[in-house]
Parts: C-alpha cells; sequence; structure tokens
C-alpha cells in the first residue's frame, strides 16, 4: 500500500514538473530521469503554483501539511510559501452509512439511542473531521464533530512517506542544515495526530471557555463531555454570522471596527495572560454572535507559551512599537533564544535594517506577523532556534491582522494591542504580582518553617566536619528569607491602605 502510494507522489512530481526541486548528490541524474519520463509536464505555471496543485491532489495530508510549509519562510522561499498559502481545507464529506458507523462503534449502540434527532447530512467537511448538527435527549441543539474513518491510517502512511523524502533531503540536499527536513515533519506528525484527538480539542475548548467566561467579547460554545468520546465530539450549537460576511454582520447593526480590535485583544489576552491560544484563528472557525461577541470553534491546534516567552514576547513587541531595536535585540538574548556571546551591536544592526524600511510605511500596512517572522529569519543567521510554539504564535498573529484587517482596513495593530501589553506588564511587575507570588509561596514555606530545628537538630548531630558553618549558614538563610517576606507582605499591606485613604479621599 505505501509503496503504491509512493508512486503516485513520484508520478505527482512527475506530472507538475517538480523536479527542479531536487537538489544534492545524484540530482542531475534523477532530474534527467524525470525529464525523460515525464516530457509531456507543462512547466509553464510559476514553481508554487504547481506544488500546490500538487499538494491538493495528494489529498488533505498533504494540504495539511503544505499550510505547515507556508508558514514557514524562515525555511522556504517567499515565492512558495505565498501560493502555499492558499492551500484550503476543502474535501466532500464522506457518505453517511459510514457516520452510522462511526457513532455506533463510538458509543457501543445505535446513534439513535443517543440522540433525539441527528441530521445525517453534512454542514461542514474538513480535511480530519466533518460536522453534523443533531438534538440531545434533553432537546438541547447540538454540532457534532466526527473522524474521517480510517483517517489516523491514512496519516500513519503519508506522514511515513514525508519522513523518508526527509531523509533522502537531509542525505543528499547541499542545504540540508538550513532546511532542516526531518524536523519539520516531526513538528507536523505531532500537530496533526494533536487533531485525531477529539477528547483533547474538547478540554482545549472547554479550558478557554474558562478563560473566557465573563467576557463581553468572546462566547466559546459549551462542550458536552458525556457525548464526546476520541472519534466524536458534541458542543453547542451557535447561532452566529461567518466572519467574512460582512453584509450580514453590517446588517445586524454591529461595529466592524470594533470587532477587528476586539479580535486583537482576544488573541493578545489568551497569549499573555493565560499563555494558551488558538492557533487556527482562519475565517472558517470564526463567527459573530448577533450580541456582537466573537464565537471561536474547532480547537484543534492550540498553542502554549511558558512564563520566559511571554516576557520576552511582551518586551520586543513593546520594543517594536517604540522601534527600539536594541531592546528587541537584549530580550532575545536574556530569554535565551540566542547564544550569550551573540555581539549586541551586529545583532542590533541586523535587526534594524529588516525592521526600518517596514515602519516608513502606513501604519495600516504593517503586519506585525510579518515582521516578526522577519526577526526570525534574522535571529536564524544568529543561531537562534525557533521554538513550534512561536512558529504557531506567528501564524496565528497574521491570521488575526489579516481577519481585523478584513473587518476593519484601517486597522492599527499598534494602537489595539499597546494597552494590553502595557497592562500586563504592570501586572507582572507591580503590587499584584508580589501578592499572587507570596500567596503561591505562601504553602511551601508554612511546611518549610517548622521543620527548620529538626534540620538544625540533624545538622548539628552530624559529626561530618563543617556542621556548626553548615547550621549557622541555615540560619542566616532562613532569617533572610523570613525578612523580605515579612517587608514584602509590609509593602503590600502599605499599599492596600494608602489605596484604601486615598479612595476615601
Amino acid at each position: 500500500m505505501r509503496f503504491f502510494r509512493f508512486l503516485r507522489i513520484l508520478s505527482t512530481v512527475g506530472r507538475h514538473g517538480l523536479d527542479e526541486f531536487i537538489g544534492g548528490r545524484g540530482s542531475a541524474v534523477l532530474r534527467l530521469a524525470f525529464r525523460v519520463a515525464f516530457f509531456w509536464a507543462d512547466r509553464s505555471r510559476p514553481r508554487g503554483e504547481r506544488l500546490r496543485i500538487a499538494f491538493q491532489e495528494l489529498g488533505p495530508v498533504f494540504v495539511k501539511f503544505g499550510q505547515l510549509l507556508s508558514i514557514r519562510p524562515d525555511l522556504i522561499p517567499t515565492d512558495i510559501t505565498d501560493e502555499l498559502s492558499k492551500l484550503q481545507d476543502s474535501v466532500p464529506p464522506f457518505p453517511a452509512d459510514q457516520v452510522v458507523e462511526t457513532l455506533d462503534r463510538s458509543y457501543g449502540k445505535p446513534y439513535t439511542e443517543v440522540f433525539r434527532n441527528f441530521n445525517l447530512t453534512c454542514v461542514a467537511s474538513a480535511s480530519v473531521a466533518q460536522v453534523h448538527f443533531a438534538e440531545l435527549p434533553d432537546g438541547r441543539e447540538v454540532a457534532v464533530k466526527i473522524l474521517r474513518p480510517r483517517i489516523a491510517e491514512t496519516i500513519d502512511n503519508d506522514t511515513g512517506l514525508l519522513y523518508v523524502v526527509a531523509g533522502l533531503i537531509e542525505r543528499l540536499h547541499p542545504l540540508s542544515d538550513l532546511l532542516r527536513a526531518r524536523e519539520v515533519v516531526v513538528e507536523f506528525d505531532k500537530i496533526i495526530h494533536d487533531e485525531l484527538d477529539l477528547l483533547r480539542e474538547a478540554s482545549s475548548m472547554s479550558t478557554v471557555r474558562r478563560n473566557f467566561a465573563d467576557s463581553s467579547i468572546l462566547y466559546v460554545p459549551d462542550v458536552y463531555f458525556d457525548w464526546c468520546t476520541r472519534d466524536v465530539m458534541v458542543m453547542e450549537r451557535i447561532d452566529a454570522i461567518p466572519v467574512n460576511d460582512l453584509e450580514a454582520i453590517r446588517a445586524a447593526g454591529l461595529d466592524t471596527a470594533q470587532l477587528g480590535r476586539n479580535g486583537v485583544e482576544i488573541f493578545f489576552t489568551q497569549v499573555f495572560r493565560d499563555g494558551f491560544f488558538h492557533a487556527d484563528m482562519h475565517p472558517g472557525n470564526i463567527f459573530v454572535a448577533r450580541d456582537g461577541r466573537y464565537c471561536g470553534i474547532d480547537y484543534g491546534i492550540m498553542g502554549s507559551l511558558p512564563e520566559v516567552d511571554k516576557n520576552c514576547l511582551a518586551m520586543i513587541f513593546i520594543a517594536f512599537f517604540k522601534r527600539d531595536y536594541k531592546a528587541v535585540a537584549l530580550a532575545h538574548i536574556e530569554a535565551g533564544w540566542v547564544p550569550a556571546d551573540t555581539g549586541i551591536e551586529e545583532f542590533e544592526g541586523a535587526i534594524r535594517s529588516v525592521c526600518e524600511p517596514i515602519f516608513d510605511k502606513p501604519l495600516k500596512d504593517i503586519y506585525f506577523g510579518k515582521l516578526l517572522l522577519r526577526l526570525f529569519e534574522v535571529g536564524r543567521r544568529f543561531r537562534m532556534d525557533i521554538q513550534p510554539q512561536l512558529v504557531l504564535l506567528q501564524k496565528t498573529l497574521l491570521q488575526v491582522e489579516g481577519l481585523g484587517r478584513h473587518l476593519d482596513p484601517e486597522l492599527d495593530l499598534r494602537s489595539a494591542a499597546q494597552p494590553i501589553l502595557a497592562r500586563w506588564m504592570r501586572e507582572q511587575a507591580g503590587p499584584r504580582a508580589l501578592w499572587r507570588q507570596l500567596r503561591s509561596e505562601a504553602p511551601r514555606w508554612s511546611k518549610l518553617v517548622p521543620e527548620l530545628p529538626r534540620l538544625v537538630h540533624k545538622i548539628l548531630s552530624d559529626d561530618a566536619p563543617g556542621r556548626l558553618e553548615r547550621a549557622i549558614l541555615l540560619l542566616e538563610a532562613a532569617q533572610r528569607r523570613q525578612t523580605r517576606i515579612l517587608l514584602a507582605i509590609a509593602i503590600v499591606l502599605g499599599i492596600m491602605v494608602v489605596g484604601l485613604l486615598l479612595r476615601g479621599m
């Protein structure tokens, strides 16, 4: 099976004249063989367009892989990434009998005993799953997402072939160190396999719903876990307008410019407040409710950021907005994204040479997602290791900016994002952050402090040399920690008292 699939891939490469991508040892012979075997191939169209069409012909796994490559201009030439960005999940739905088979297998009984009503007509179809409308026994209207039959087997076969191709590139291509083909396939393998577990997606969706429980700008549909399995996900059905239907949005009396700003706020809140963000925010996954709130669906691809990356990104964005390129360079070094021995002046100069021409454009023409991408390209020259979560973030920022400009062509991301970042930075460095840290450390100290006499006695009872010195050092360290804690508590209490007095005035 895999052998015949490999033959089909070779045939597709030949028919679209993609042999020009072959490089390295023995490449001339291989290219000649393809030219002779497929002498009739049409090579008149640009190479990026031919590659996009080939991915579409090879099916959903290659479409997904092409989508991943489209957000890696740090590895792939821009004429190709621009064309691959046009790839969309557009596949016909699988038939009703397979829907019934999947439902019955997942629930261990006929689906008619699980749902009061179930519409076997698909309302949305993508490469990994499709969606149907249904009704629960208590009358709640739901949307049911169902994995494609045997999709895991298809993905395993195709990703296996991608690993083979990546291995050949690493052995033969002269630029294999830059292309990092196997690393890209590993990243793709993880992303697409995460999408195959609908329980994982349900949990991600539920987490974002909890994070925005009281939000006035985002509504996340409820997930009904009692009806969810790995192959079936059941969620609240929403009555909302597709975000790209501007006429319907305006007819509902909604402010499109405000919607554009709200989209930016949602993204930056997810990234910096929660460190957990929806990483597939294309228009097909975003709707607008009648009350003006966004409604996000399809949480199969999520990004997460540790504190160190959040802090670095916040400093980079703020420095970008101020055009302070030295601060951008320092943020990279302090976060450990580039080696500590990187020359600040040289790195700063490289960043300036890339960013300054972009900032000369009108604000409405500046895409900070592309700016971040150019920064990653510069960082690569300085041995910067781009982590997958940063790639997802850059991709999502591009989607958010594109969505915002679709709603409001005059959207200025800088003015929309700066207040959010400033507020987050104040919360990280102000009294509230100190109080949160004290609260989080309190349980550990409440357990450790009573144990100090026993620890000191243990050291004093030890016959090893230096026991008295260690005991003194331990007591001094404990005393310093206790003094810092008491001082911090006093500062917090003092600030609270001053705040109350000012409020009373």
